[in-house]
């Protein structure tokens, strides 16, 4: 007998990040109930455009009630993404919020509480690895043992402001829990991922403002340095994207191992080749790159077959918790700079 498609609903679509969210799930034959969000956050326009078939509930509610709903994803303001979360998993959805998941220690005790009571899965779209396929190719190579064992991670998430598009909220820190709880939030889930490691310490963070001083309380610059008993990792964010790169941001990350190191230039090689995804392997045999066009994006479909099978094959509750812990950790301990 034929398994009906998955069914799901949006609730937030308050960061352009709702677009891979929602047409991820579509690609794969889920079928959209429908969305809800408040008011009209510019990224209605271009969810409309892509999605116009899609209706707009005139309640959340509606959405969150549908016994026939098994899935609720989210882009809501940051600080209402917790919120949206708890309402889903007490109606019997399994949830996927755009990052950052949460933005106060509150949230996340709240979302693991009921994360618990319910038994539904509480998941965070960490997209620069989720999104890029060379991040699949870099984590096969370690999986394989291509430089033997991780010792350090260096990270960059480099982003463009694009002050126009931005709404009020985003310069307030208190909606989107600064900049390490929401950018870094993606190196932590990548230093965890890759090193294997579960848990780490925050040795050191630092958040600045330093281009925006008509924005006091924005956060426009951040570094965090982790540490477990294996391995270390530092990892730099920022708004600091000039116009005349081709894209949003110049994300690297490089995985130093004991026999080798991997490079990936995840967006673009500046003043290299053109495309996206690109992966560098050194180790004893040479210098290669490393071809990423045919690797996976398995997540969605991980996420699907976890709401079906109650399994945790696209990323561990405990590891998306820890996660979130750590960029909170990271954010209320850092250094303000003058």
């Amino acid at each position: 007998m034929a398994v009906p498609p998955l069914r799901f609903a949006a609730i937030g679509l308050d960061h352009r990040h709702i677009y891979h969210q929602v047409g991820r799930l579509l690609d794969l034959g889920c079928t959209c109930t429908g969305f809800w969000t408040e008011g009209e956050p510019q990224p209605l326009g271009g969810f409309l455009e892509r999605f116009p078939d899609l209706s707009r509930a005139d309640d959340p509610a509606r959405l969150l009630e549908d016994l026939d709903v098994d899935l609720i994803v989210t882009a809501a303001i940051p600080d209402e993404r917790a919120g949206v979360a708890v309402r889903a998993m007490r109606n019997g959805k399994d949830v996927m919020t755009d990052k950052p998941g949460v933005t106060t220690p509150e949230q996340l005790a709240e979302v693991k509480r009921v994360q618990t009571e319910t038994g539904r899965i509480w998941s965070v779209d960490f997209s620069e690895r989720f999104e890029v396929r060379a991040m699949t190719r870099a984590a096969e190579l370690v999986e394989a043992g291509a430089i033997g064992e991780v010792v350090h991670l260096t990270g960059f998430g480099p982003h463009r402001l694009n002050r126009p598009l931005r709404p009020p909220w985003f310069f307030d820190p208190a909606r989107t829990g600064g900049i390490l709880c929401d950018l870094a939030s993606h190196q932590i889930d990548q230093f965890l991922y890759l090193t294997g490691a579960e848990d780490a310490e925050i040795a050191a963070s630092t958040v600045a403002n330093r281009a925006n001083p008509d924005d006091l309380e924005l956060e426009d610059y951040g570094e965090v340095l982790l540490r477990t008993e294996r391995a270390t990792g530092f990892f730099r964010v920022d708004w600091y994207t000039p116009d005349g790169l081709s894209t949003w941001g110049d994300g690297r990350l490089t995985v130093l191992g004991t026999e080798g190191f991997i490079e990936v230039r995840k967006y673009v090689d500046i003043a290299g080749a053109s495309g996206t995804d690109h992966l560098f392997l050194v180790d004893k045999a040479g210098t290669r790159r490393v071809d990423c066009r045919d690797a996976p994006l398995p997540y969605y479909e991980a996420l699907v077959r976890d709401v079906r099978e109650r399994s945790e094959t696209a990323m561990s509750q405990g590891h998306c918790f820890n996660v979130m812990e750590l960029a909170l950790r990271a954010q209320a301990r850092a250094r303000r700079l003058p």
